[in-house]
C-alpha cells in the first residue's frame, strides 16, 4: 500500500507544508516537497507515519475482536476490553444499556468490510496520543447499510484498545 500524506506541520519552531509518498512495506520515503523544514524533521515525520501505518493490521485485528464481543451482545466484556479512556467516559452499566437500545435492534451482523482507516495524534475531546480511526461498511439483519466507526488508541502497553464506537 502506498500512502500519500499532506500536512501543515509546526515542529521545532519550523512551519512546513509537507507532501510525502510513503511505502510502508519497504519503509521508504519516495518523494517530498517542503518549505522551511529540515531533512531530519522530515524523516522524523515519515518514520512516525510508517510506524503507525505498520501497526494498522494490529489495530484492525483489535477492532474486529472487540466488534465480535459487541456482535455477540457481550457488552460487559466489550467495555472491559476497551481503553481506560473509554472506561473513564462511560460506566459499564451505561454502556450495556446504551448498546441494548442502539445495537441490539439492528440484529445479527450480515457483513462488515473496512471502508477506510486514518491515523491521527489528536481527536476532539480526547487527550493527544496515537489513534487509528477505522470505518466499516456494515450490513445488519435489520439495517442493510450502516457505517460503523471504531476509534482505537495505543495504550501505555503498546496495545490498541477501543476508545470510541459509533454507528451511523
Amino acid at each position: 500500500m502506498i500512502r500519500r500524506l499532506c500536512w501543515i506541520a509546526f515542529l521545532s519552531g519550523l512551519s512546513a507544508m509537507v507532501s510525502l509518498t510513503i511505502i510502508p512495506q519497504e519503509r521508504k520515503l519516495q518523494g517530498a516537497s517542503l518549505l522551511n523544514v529540515s531533512n531530519q524533521t522530515l524523516m522524523a515525520i515519515a518514520e512516525k507515519c510508517m510506524n503507525i501505518e505498520s501497526e494498522t493490521p494490529q489495530a484492525i485485528e483489535a477492532a474486529q475482536n472487540w466488534l465480535a464481543l459487541v456482535d455477540n451482545s457481550d457488552y460487559t466484556s466489550s467495555w472491559s476490553d476497551a481503553a481506560q479512556y473509554f472506561q473513564n467516559v462511560i460506566s459499564a452499566e451505561r454502556w450495556e444499556t446504551t448498546l441494548q437500545g442502539v445495537r441490539q435492534p439492528l440484529g445479527k451482523i450480515a457483513s462488515r468490510k473496512v471502508k477506510s482507516k486514518q491515523c491521527t495524534n489528536s481527536l476532539p475531546g480526547a487527550p493527544d496520543g496515537e489513534y487509528i480511526v477505522i470505518q466499516y461498511q456494515t450490513s445488519f439483519e435489520h439495517k442493510k447499510a450502516a457505517i460503523e466507526t471504531v476509534t482505537l488508541m495505543l495504550n501505555q502497553n503498546d496495545l490498541w484498545k477501543v476508545a470510541g464506537y459509533f454507528i451511523d
